[in-house]
């Protein structure tokens, strides 16, 4: 049995390189050819495609997922699930929790690749327990990061509980593309020696390590490799699916995947690649071994651009990159992964532009100062939370204990505004309460990129 591959060209990869914009449009016609290859799974929802779906491209993720489950009739269909975060920035009550993987499942998610932004395994919980409940496949999630306070060993045990709590899989979630080939190696020998599970590894080339460090995991003995073709692959995704199914070819890692009709659905995607030429970013596309010292992960440094142009202080990014790791050891060292990676961007560039850290403070630093995300990996620098949240008592339990359930309330909401047609919109109300409004009465417009006179009518 060789290595399977995971692609992600659907999800993960143009949330990378083009801030989650490719329309369903573009990934039906290919879907069935996709289908043929004999992937482990594709990953084609969840992570920022939920929220972008209704807020840029007028789009229900739902439909989404059907049609795409539509096509797919032998390959697993994958999701990334923020644990009690699920796909939005908070974390929502149990009842919510639940309700969201139950329609996740019905509605066509095969494997769900479930994380915590801290590592905190109270928070992935019951998402795993749900996804078992409903039959699914949980992937337990390990955010990969370095620090003072992260180590192979420590790893290798959260690994284990994973397996302890019902994980039918392990990821390495390397998202900041930080994991060396030497470690790659290390992790994917401790992890094999507590688990019996299969192992995924998922990196990107943001340092240009990925594809190295793919090669030495398989020969640690990785089960799973996610990759993207080519037209989306490199920069800040991963490692192109045609390239790593031609290096091990003949292997005893041999991906079986058949790379003439890999050759031709990669130049479909060229296509598409072309017609979101507008959207790519010169910082998104060439690696940069810079990303060691700062550890953003792709998405997040178009967004601290985004942010600092905002604020016409682009040239500013050189110095919120040096700042962040400071904010980071400030907090206890979290993995730099949606929502911890935001609440620290935003608060390094505020740093850097009051010209005094800390003097603004945003309100979700101060939750997390508070205990609000759950348990930090290190103790948190207590200068810096007396000053800000002063001696306010710290959350020790599950975060998610102190949450009431929000179904009915938010049912009550909804039938009210006259927005509740099904259970599926009732969720997106839950998670996006602003933004589904606008899009259910039908004022949300889908974005016109660059070259479009405007967007092809539904």
């Amino acid at each position: 049995m060789g290595v399977m591959l995971t692609d992600t060209t659907l999800r993960d990869a143009h949330q990378s390189l083009i801030a989650t914009r490719m329309r369903t449009r573009d990934m039906l016609p290919i879907v069935e050819e996709l289908d043929k290859l004999g992937f482990f799974s594709l990953e084609v929802w969840g992570g920022a495609t939920f929220d972008s779906c209704i807020r840029f491209l007028n789009e229900d993720p739902w439909e989404r997922l059907r049609s795409i489950k539509a096509k797919a009739k032998n390959t697993k269909l994958q999701m990334l699930l923020r644990g009690q975060n699920l796909v939005g920035y908070r974390h929502y009550a149990d009842d919510a929790v639940k309700e969201f993987v139950r329609l996740a499942c019905k509605n066509g998610v095969d494997v769900f690749r479930i994380f915590d932004a801290l590592n905190d395994i109270r928070n992935m919980e019951l998402s795993i327990a749900e996804v078992k409940k409903n039959g699914g496949h949980a992937q337990g999630g390990i955010s990969y990061t370095t620090s003072p306070v992260h180590t192979v060993e420590g790893f290798a045990d959260m690994a284990k509980t994973l397996e302890e709590k019902g994980c039918d899989s392990i990821c390495i979630k390397d998202m900041a593309g930080l994991i060396s080939p030497k470690i790659a190696t290390d992790l994917v020998t401790a992890i094999k020696a507590k688990v019996s599970i299969p192992i995924s590894l998922h990196s990107h080339c943001s340092s240009g390590m990925a594809p190295m460090s793919y090669q030495a995991a398989a020969e640690a003995g990785i089960s799973i490799l996610d990759t993207a073709f080519t037209a989306f692959s490199w920069g800040t995704s991963q490692p192109p699916t045609e390239s790593v199914a031609a290096a091990f070819k003949d292997t005893p890692y041999d991906t079986g995947l058949d790379l003439a009709k890999l050759f031709e659905i990669g130049e479909y995607f060229l296509g598409v690649r072309n017609k979101y030429k507008s959207l790519l970013q010169e910082e998104t596309l060439r690696p940069s071994i810079n990303v060691l010292l700062h550890q953003v992960p792709g998405g997040m440094i178009s967004n601290l651009i985004n942010q600092l142009k905002e604020q016409n202080a682009v040239h500013r990014l050189p110095e919120v990159l040096e700042e962040l790791p400071k904010v980071r050891a400030d907090l206890g060292y979290p993995p730099l992964v949606t929502p911890s990676s935001q609440v620290l961007g935003i608060q390094a560039v505020l740093n850097v532009l009051m010209g005094k850290r800390y003097k603004m403070v945003t309100q979700e630093v101060k939750n997390y100062l508070h205990g609000q995300y759950g348990q930090p990996p290190a103790p948190m620098n207590e200068e810096v939370r007396k000053e800000i949240i002063g001696d306010k008592d710290i959350i020790t339990c599950r975060p998610a204990d102190l949450l009431e359930p929000e179904m009915e309330k938010n049912k009550a909401e909804a039938d009210k505004l006259g927005i509740n047609k099904s259970d599926e919109d009732l969720m997106t109300y839950t998670l996006y309460p602003r933004v589904a409004v606008q899009f259910f009465n039908g004022e949300l417009k889908e974005e016109v990129l660059a070259g479009e006179e405007e967007a092809p009518a539904k």
